[in-house]
């Protein structure tokens, strides 16, 4: 019981800080939401404290369309490929006709905006942020994804304004 307060009040305190909107960030014009749905290996990224020591990470999307909510399931291992396997469940609920303002929730009653700020019109690759700027997540479709393409997109996040600094490489093999 002690564990779970502590881990309510941890959630709290990121809702009220770590995500504080800052200010607005500009999304993509629109995203096919049927198209964005399925399975993204994150390739890099500026992580919340939850994600500690991201390998092989994970993010896989499904719409819900009795609910009107996305189902996502990210996971990773932790540490190295042979680490252990930690989940990270929650659910989107988009804000907006162009289907690129989200709010996920990985406890209720918790929302936190989650922006794609960038992304590929083959829908390859994408780039997930917050209004503060301070957490970024790259996403392909691909486990394998080159290092002069990944150089490539985050180029490509920048010109749009979104700072591509203090990125975590994350280590990836097909699951």
């Amino acid at each position: 019981m002690r564990s779970s307060i502590v881990f309510l009040s941890f959630l709290m305190t990121l809702a009220t800080t770590a995500f504080a909107q800052v200010e607005s960030f500009k999304t993509v014009d629109y995203v096919d939401r049927d198209r964005f749905m399925g399975a993204w290996y994150v390739q890099a990224g500026r992580f919340t404290p939850l994600e500690k020591d991201v390998t092989n990470a994970l993010e896989k999307y499904t719409w819900n369309n009795e609910k009107k909510s996305i189902k996502i399931d990210f996971s990773y291992n932790q540490g190295s490929f042979q680490g252990p396997v930690k989940k990270i469940p929650q659910t989107g609920y988009i804000q907006d006709k162009t289907n690129a303002h989200w709010k996920i929730s990985p406890l209720w009653p918790l929302k936190f905006d989650y922006l794609i700020v960038a992304l590929d019109p083959d829908y390859q690759w994408t780039a997930i942020g917050v209004p503060s700027q301070k957490y970024l997540w790259v996403m392909t479709r691909e486990a394998q994804f080159p290092k002069e393409r990944l150089e490539q997109v985050l180029k490509e996040i920048e010109a749009v304004g979104y700072p591509v600094d203090n990125l975590t490489i994350v280590p990836q093999q097909k699951r």
